[in-house]
């Protein structure tokens, strides 16, 4: 059995993954196979539930769970920024190598820069995914 995922703090994922409280958080690729724990911890810092995919107003992130076949990355990134604030960040999700549906490395900064994105870093957040946080250019502008 999978230990649970501490809720928040200086050292839970959520806060390592720069959510805090008060932010409006978009979730893309929601599945069954999603970590529950991150989840809960996410929502838990930022105090309020994720908004689904078809929220029309201003996220101050957005979390895109991604696994090998779900589509177009580029594609999905770009979806994400759609209603992204300014600054904000997206954090893309992907299973981690030798899970079913890792996404190689090379493909997530390709769809990243595609989609006018910077990959600042992964980290591993629950015992199946691992999380890289994209930023746009500090020079872009909308």
């Amino acid at each position: 059995m999978n230990a649970p995922v501490a809720a928040s703090g200086p050292g839970g994922p959520a806060a390592r993954l720069g959510f805090v409280p008060g932010q409006v958080v978009q979730e893309f690729g929601y599945d069954d196979d999603v970590d529950a724990g991150l989840r809960e911890a996410i929502m838990d810092t930022v105090g309020g539930d994720l908004e689904y995919d078809d929220f029309t107003g201003v996220a101050d992130a957005v979390i895109l769970w991604w696994r090998d076949g779900d589509g177009d990355l580029a594609d999905a990134l770009v979806d994400g920024l759609t209603n992204l604030a300014d600054g904000a960040s997206i954090v893309l999700l992907t299973p981690k190598r030798g899970r079913a549906g890792e996404v190689d490395a090379a493909e997530i900064e390709e769809a990243a820069l595609t989609s006018g994105l910077h990959p600042t870093g992964t980290l591993a957040v629950a015992d199946d995914w691992a999380a890289t946080r994209l930023v746009p250019p500090k020079s872009a502008r909308r």
